[in-house]
């Protein structure tokens, strides 16, 4: 780890974010986390992030209302193309985590803000890899179907607060995987897909984590702001989410990270709205 060449942790970060190969990406990120956790990185720089990261030339990047819903079946496209679609999810996931850490770094935040979104970039970094791995064992890989680029307009939308990219991307689309993947879980498993069911058992776990340091900060945040939180969060939500959060909620994850329903209820479409 002392050979990183690397004078900062934001100069870090940015050559994470900077690196288009998803797996080159995925790893020089745990790389970064374990210097920045050993001690080998202790300044905190001040390099400025890019507006997007680097990509690879596949996959093709669509609008979300052109990407097909994956659906999950024995076979093994139908769960490569599931893993495929949260493989895309996580590699944005990395550059989500690595972005605020830099993005923000000149708020005067403290060293424990920076240590929880270094957590969270190398879980990702790991998710990232298990999912590659999974991919391999269905005789496939990252890049082989589109995916969406709606993760990092959300990123760019709250480019420019704190408060607001919290409220979004852990407190809204983080706790949205919360949401919809113990239903994936079970699906997996009853597909005889074991193994994949693991791994995602494994990152809904972590996710909770992740929701739970997202809430943690935004509260953090909203009171050195001198602002209610709960308020704070719906008028955040409303201005920067499209639409309003969609039920049914896992309450039992949620609560584990201590994100109250008063939180998201408010913001959710009625439960009768929706088609049955």
């Amino acid at each position: 780890m002392d050979d990183l060449p690397f004078a900062s942790l934001t100069e870090a970060a940015v050559a994470v974010l900077e690196t288009a190969d998803p797996a080159a990406k995925a790893r020089l990120g745990r790389q970064v986390a374990e210097a920045w956790r050993g001690g080998v990185l202790k300044s905190l720089g001040d390099t400025v992030p890019p507006d997007r990261p680097a990509r690879p030339e596949k996959p093709e990047l669509l609008p979300p209302n052109q990407v097909k819903k994956r659906k999950i079946t024995a076979a093994p496209a139908g769960r490569a193309a599931l893993l495929h679609a949260l493989a895309h999810i996580e590699l944005n996931a990395i550059d989500l985590a690595w972005d605020i850490a830099a993005r923000f770094a000149g708020e005067d935040l403290p060293r424990a803000f920076f240590d929880d979104w270094v957590q969270v970039a190398d879980d990702e970094a790991r998710h990232f890899l298990m999912l590659c791995d999974r991919l391999a064992a269905l005789d496939s890989f990252y890049g082989t179907l589109p995916a969406h680029d709606g993760l990092w307009e959300a990123s760019q939308n709250t480019a420019h607060d704190l408060l607001a990219r919290l409220a979004v991307v852990p407190l809204v689309l983080e706790a949205r995987g919360l949401d919809v993947t113990p239903a994936m879980v079970e699906k997996l498993r009853a597909a005889g897909d074991e193994a994949s069911a693991d791994a995602l058992q494994i990152i809904h776990d972590d996710e909770i984590t992740h929701v739970a340091a997202g809430r943690r900060w935004f509260e953090w945040a909203a009171e050195r702001r001198g602002l209610e939180p709960v308020s704070t969060y719906h008028q955040l939500v409303r201005a920067h989410f499209r639409g309003l959060l969609k039920p049914p909620f896992n309450k039992p994850s949620r609560d584990l990270a201590e994100f109250k329903a008063v939180y998201y209820e408010p913001l959710a479409i009625p439960l009768e709205t929706l088609p049955q």
